[in-house]
């Protein structure tokens, strides 16, 4: 992630941490309307769904009458993620020296603080630099792991498997982040035979702050990391794949000097090629994200592809705006894959201040927004760790509202990044008792095909003071979580349950209200909602 008021990188920082996976208790009060080197190992098969097919427990019947349609309250809706980078150790590992069981515990408090806050989605670096953090047999362990590139951790475990079943245990989605180019960090330990920028050295320049870098016009880079993507989806229950805004460097990683691909670009006008240099580069990264999105719903339809490109398209776009350019710096045309429809999710890092002159927040967004003519999510990138301002808590609220009102029921945003929510110890209190006070499922995708999930069935046992509630359903593996609907007075309120969750005793009085009816909706991978089933209580 970089951030450049006119021209500066910012670095990320992330923490994040997890809870048990009990029921999420945020009740929602509405009216009813009239929604390691160890050799690795293959074993990445996803947690086992659980199984459910709960019965009626032994009990008098509740006075239930026979499932009744009725007009359920829309389920609130805002895509909320957190980036957490492991470059560098900004946020997890947080050192590269940490046994087994500090990082397992470093990953649950994050994953529990972002449950606990009402966040639904964690953006986790598993690729800083043709590396892995996770079972590989294309690139080896990585240095921010474990202290050497190639050494496994010890004793051997996957960490991105584990990081996918704690999250999918708390009801939050895990999307793979990965640096597509960047073959080794200047702070990635020194480059050893297993290091990629030495094993796959002719399609790999040095720049002159010292990183390595694959030519993204050589075919060898664009299928090496065709191949790295294709091996993560097929083998890991994730939910996502996340591409941050390196694409060309930054000119200042080679201190202004032209980027090294004289091979590939005198290769290309030998061949007869008509395009510009700038433009040859452009189509370079244009082909690569075409093709990185169509693999990745080939392997699988329900995973999404998101990029993250720095905030401004050029300057000038709006009127106004002043700065760099991603275009023309790092040759990345996002505006066209936006256009395109070549990403199911689109993160501009909106890292200034609304009141920045040069760089305005809202006019920003609101043209990302103009751009969006394919409909695809549009989730700002939010500089929550280090926005230039005297009350970080308060503009990010104040973002996170103009992003609401701009986007409507399509809302959402990403922090950068999880160390933001946790170093400033104001910033997770205002946004749990502000914008993010009660829970969301993310907004759907209807552009992906999705086979509709069967209606729950639900059972109601009279247990004295409580109606002791069940469900189950027939295609438990296509759910990610429920929906549970109580009813007392007339007034819905609504909970958002992990798929763990299969009963649940409901007060028949509650604050001096009765009890009336009870409904359950099943919402699968891509937060589709089942049709529901509903029993009145008499």
């Amino acid at each position: 992630m970089n951030f450049k008021p006119v021209r500066f990188i910012v670095l990320l920082g992330t923490l994040t941490s997890l809870a048990n996976c009990s029921v999420q208790n945020n009740i929602v009060k509405t009216i009813p309307p009239t929604k390691n080197a160890a050799k690795p190992t293959n074993n990445t098969a996803p947690p086992k769904v659980p199984v459910v097919t709960t019965k009626p427990t032994t009990g008098t019947t509740a006075s239930t009458d026979e499932n009744f349609r009725t007009n359920l309250p829309e389920i609130k809706r805002e895509f909320r993620g957190a980036w957490i980078a492991s470059v560098a150790n900004i946020n997890w590992p947080s050192r590269n020296d940490l046994t087994v069981d500090q990082q397992k515990a470093e990953a649950i408090n994050m994953l529990d603080m972002l449950k606990d806050n009402n966040f639904n989605a964690a953006i986790f670096q598993i690729r800083p630099s043709a590396d892995a953090l996770y079972t590989s047999n294309i690139e080896p362990w990585s240095y921010f792991l474990t202290g050497e590139t190639g050494t496994a951790p010890s004793p051997n475990y996957d960490p991105l498997q584990f990081w996918i079943q704690e999250a999918h245990k708390r009801g939050l989605e895990l999307h793979v982040w990965l640096n597509p180019y960047r073959a080794h960090h200047t702070n990635g330990g020194a480059v050893n035979n297993l290091s990629m920028a030495n094993k796959l050295s002719d399609i790999v320049v040095r720049l002159k702050n010292g990183m390595y870098w694959f030519d993204p016009a050589n075919p060898k880079t664009q299928g090496h990391v065709s191949n790295v993507v294709k091996d993560i989806v097929k083998r890991y229950d994730i939910d996502a794949v996340h591409f941050d805004d390196y694409f060309y460097p930054y000119a200042t990683y080679n201190k202004g000097a032209d980027f090294p691909d004289n091979a590939t670009w005198n290769a290309y006008v030998s061949s007869g090629g008509t395009l510009s240099r700038a433009d040859w580069r452009r189509d370079n990264v244009n082909k690569f994200v075409e093709r990185i999105y169509k693999e990745i719903h080939a392997e699988k339809n329900n995973v999404r592809f998101g990029i993250s490109p720095f905030g401004i398209w050029k300057p000038g776009y709006p009127a106004g705006i002043v700065g760099s350019s991603q275009y023309d710096e790092l040759y990345a045309d996002a505006k066209l894959w936006l256009n395109k429809g070549w990403v199911d999710y689109f993160s501009p890092q909106l890292y200034w201040p609304i009141d920045s002159k040069g760089q305005s927040f809202e006019a920003l967004l609101s043209w990302w927004q103009s751009e969006n003519t394919m409909n695809r999510h549009l989730w700002p990138g939010l500089n929550t760790v280090e926005i230039k301002v005297s009350d970080r808590p308060t503009e990010i609220k104040n973002q996170i509202a103009i992003s609401r009102n701009i986007l409507k029921n399509d809302a959402g945003e990403i922090h950068w990044s999880i160390g933001g929510l946790t170093k400033n110890p104001n910033m997770l209190p205002a946004l749990k008792s502000g914008p993010y006070n009660e829970k969301a499922l993310v907004p759907k995708s209807p552009w992906i095909k999705a086979v509709p999930l069967q209606t729950p069935t639900l059972f109601i046992t009279d247990n004295g003071s409580f109606a002791q509630t069940s469900w189950s359903t027939k295609n438990a593996t296509d759910v990610f979580l429920w929906a549970l609907f109580t009813q007392y007075n007339g007034v819905w309120q609504t909970e958002i349950l992990t798929l763990d969750t299969l009963s649940k005793d409901i007060p028949k009085f509650k604050d001096g209200k009765k009890l009336n009816a009870v409904a359950i909706k099943a919402i699968d991978r891509l937060g589709n909602e089942s049709d529901y089933t509903a029993r009145k209580i008499k």
